[in-house]
């Protein structure tokens, strides 16, 4: 998982989803190709990313065709903003001739898909045990009491540390477990001080770490009635002035797009990186850096209650689409592989870096294995504990605007608005978007 991309999604239609319904009912030609069980079963899956998804998928594909010879698995490379929009244009024309059997989606729009599309999935929590999963994940998937995805990628965050930028500063990276945000601040004037270098950075535009802060408090943009709440919401407000903050004062260095949030982590102009726990790829693209960096959790916002160490940035999973004409060998294909064998996990870990959230893959003496890039640290075993204890929260179905007025909001911020009166117009614009 890069980043999360950011796609509208098509409102559909009362007749539309009529036609919808009768499309993916259970016909004749589907229950033969399940009652078959010698039948030449093709799958077809659409996901992205050739060294972290497709080699997933792929390498399930294999496991999988051992035992049963006749399900060939189709992966065709689908980039995620394509597949959105793929899948909007078919399902809005009540037409899915052409979607695949199971496609990967972001998380964060799960929800979304969900409410405009919902006779479009397949539930799945009656041939999977998602209780071997961590529920974080798994609450993604929960549409009107039923489970429709299969948890993939890890995105359990972690608080990436350069422990040679905190010698210069005079810190350890023990230091930085299980401390607050404001300690986190005050740690960074003091690398600042010594060193002239960021703690952190972040894209200016994207508020993903006010996301992060939100999460560790078991909060969200919206009520429990999936109403915006940015305005009566104290967490936020704190989590938005803490972010502010943090740029103020040189801590966090703003930077302009993805590609210069990564070069600054790259080359040392930030001494640390909070995000998602795929960003080690990018970390571990600096051979040269080897043994210069370690892991701990992430930090709370201080005097919230309920407030923990750890938090979620990212993700995706697989869902099976109603349209398939092979139910049960999709299921079951997900069933012994993504949430049922250890084997997939073990393999995709050393080459992708996959971090599994099936439960059961901690127990593996590959995740138990300590990484010399981390200095010899059990960096893929502590991910997976955090995993475990990351807040649920629900994204909601309008999070990404949401979300970007949450970012609206701190720009203006940071050129003088005050923060409630930025935050009251960032609930005005979510309630407009969302008809109220």
């Amino acid at each position: 998982m890069k980043r999360i991309m950011k796609i509208g999604l098509a409102a559909v239609c009362a007749a539309g989803l009529s036609v919808l319904a009768t499309s993916c009912g259970g016909s004749e030609k589907t229950q033969n190709a399940a009652q078959d069980p010698n039948k030449p079963v093709t799958l077809t899956v659409w996901c992205w990313d050739q060294t972290f998804n497709i080699y997933a998928m792929n390498t399930a594909a294999e496991i999988y065709k051992r035992d049963n010879p006749n399900v060939t698995v189709n992966v065709v490379e689908t980039p995620w903003a394509d597949l959105q929009q793929k899948l909007i244009t078919s399902l809005s024309a009540n037409d899915t001739s052409t979607l695949p059997d199971i496609i990967l989606m972001q998380d964060n729009a799960i929800q979304k898909n969900m409410s405009n599309y919902p006779k479009a999935f397949l539930p799945l929590g009656d041939k999977i045990d998602l209780s071997k999963f961590a529920q974080f994940k798994v609450s993604y998937g929960e549409y009107e009491g039923k489970n429709y995805s299969v948890p993939f990628d890890n995105g359990a965050t972690c608080t990436f540390l350069r422990t040679d930028i905190l010698e210069e500063a005079g810190l350890k990276p023990e230091d930085f477990n299980d401390i607050t945000w404001e300690q986190f601040h005050e740690y960074g004037k003091q690398v600042k001080a010594r060193t002239g270098k960021a703690l952190i950075s972040y894209v200016g535009n994207e508020p993903d770490c006010i996301m992060i802060m939100l999460q560790s408090a078991g909060k969200w943009m919206f009520d429990e009635k999936g109403k915006p709440n940015l305005t009566s919401n104290p967490v936020l407000e704190k989590a938005v002035k803490v972010y502010s903050d943090m740029i103020k004062d040189g801590v966090c260095l703003n930077v302009t797009d993805w590609n210069a949030y990564i070069a600054s982590i790259n080359n040392g102009n930030a001494a640390s990186a909070i995000n998602g726990c795929w960003l080690i790829g990018s970390i571990c693209a600096q051979s040269e850096q080897a043994g210069k960096w370690a892991i701990v959790n992430t930090p709370r916002l201080g005097d919230v209650d309920n407030a923990v160490n750890y938090s979620n940035q990212g993700g995706s999973s697989w869902l099976i689409m109603a349209n398939t004409k092979n139910p049960d060998v999709a299921k079951d294909f997900l069933n012994k592989t993504f949430a049922g064998s250890k084997e997939l996990y073990d393999t995709i870990l050393p080459t992708s870096g996959a971090i599994a959230t099936w439960l059961p893959a901690a127990e593996s003496s590959v995740y138990d294995q300590p990484s010399e890039f981390f200095g010899g640290q059990k960096i893929y075993s502590d991910i997976v504990s955090y995993s475990k204890n990351i807040p649920l929260v629900k994204y909601g179905v309008f999070n990404y605007e949401a979300r970007d007025a949450v970012g609206v909001a701190v720009a203006k911020i940071l050129q003088g608005t005050s923060i409630p009166d930025a935050l009251k117009e960032a609930q005005k614009n979510v309630e407009f978007q969302m008809g109220y």
